[in-house]
């Protein structure tokens, strides 16, 4: 059985996007979702810096089309399943069928839009766990004022708050914590910092037409398998004030039988939670085309089975 994830913010790096142009026919595509968005997609992708691609109206979008653009590279596939991580939750509604390529990255452009001007209001932030026990991390991260807002599994779990609140965290590790690293990211995601970005999306919500996924849907809110289009658009939009329970996504992908995975690109961070959380899953990261021709035969040998 077969998955396919997605990545989310903080995986881009400057560049990545170049090489996945010169495939045949990719860069006017994206030439085309970015005059539909109002972003320059091409250009963030492969001249701009790391502090340009870190703005949040910019990453989101970015990362969405590099993730719609790597999959379709693959060619025709069908997973047995799909789910991404925060906002590469809409890259998997995209890969479901719930929302076409162009509904999704609009969805997006709003959602990086609200998301960043939420985060303008308040100094904020996230800082990544690694190692410690998650039920002594949780009850330490919330006497310090500060929410669990990726519980990611495989001992990781991921704070936000106030840059106050993630100071003292790096001076008071929980107990068992190794290390506690700042993420590349330009506010306190999945938590009430961004109660204000809920609206604005729930708004825009409202001029799209979710068709019902073609293949299991497993939610970043609860790990569930959501089998309705407008269940899927509820839970993307209240999903950025909520918590990331990619340990629960990881739980059903077991439940499933899932034996391999496939991380679209910018691959890495999912297949690095996987090989520690589900062992015994094949897993394999689309971080450039290279990697495609390992990906096909991944899935070939899927299908076959």
């Amino acid at each position: 059985m077969l998955v396919l994830v997605a990545p989310g913010q903080g995986a881009q790096t400057p560049g990545f996007l170049t090489p996945w142009l010169e495939l045949p026919g990719a860069a006017d595509r994206v030439a085309a979702w970015s005059d539909a968005i109002g972003l320059d997609l091409v250009h963030y992708g492969t001249q701009a810096d790391a502090d340009a691609i870190r703005d949040t109206a910019v990453a989101q979008p970015l990362l969405v089309a590099a993730g719609i653009l790597s999959a379709a590279a693959l060619g025709d596939i069908a997973p047995d399943a799909v789910a991404g991580h925060s906002v590469g939750e809409i890259t998997a509604a995209a890969f479901a069928g719930v929302l076409n390529d162009t509904a999704a990255l609009t969805l997006v452009r709003r959602r990086g839009l609200a998301m960043a001007e939420a985060a303008a209001v308040t100094e904020t932030g996230m800082s990544a766990l690694l190692g410690g026990d998650p039920e002594v991390s949780v009850a330490h991260l919330e006497k310090l004022g500060l929410t669990p807002a990726n519980v990611n599994g495989a001992g990781q779990i991921v704070a936000a708050g106030t840059m106050e609140q993630l100071s003292a965290l790096a001076e008071d590790k929980p107990e068992g914590v190794r290390k506690v690293v700042p993420l590349k990211v330009a506010g306190a995601f999945h938590t009430h910092h961004m109660a204000p970005a809920v609206e604005k999306l729930a708004e825009a919500a409202k001029a799209l037409s979710p068709a019902d996924p073609k293949v299991a849907y497993v939610s970043n809110k609860d790990g569930r398998t959501v089998t309705s289009g407008a269940e899927v658009v509820e839970r993307l939009v209240g999903q950025v004030a909520n918590p990331v329970r990619w340990d629960l996504c990881m739980e059903t992908f077991k439940e499933l039988g899932v034996t391999a995975l496939i991380e679209v690109c910018p691959g890495g961070t999912l297949t690095g939670l996987a090989k520690r959380a589900l062992p015994g899953v094949r897993t394999l990261a689309l971080k450039t085309p290279d990697d495609l021709g390992a990906a096909r035969d991944l899935v070939a040998e899927h299908a076959n089975a």
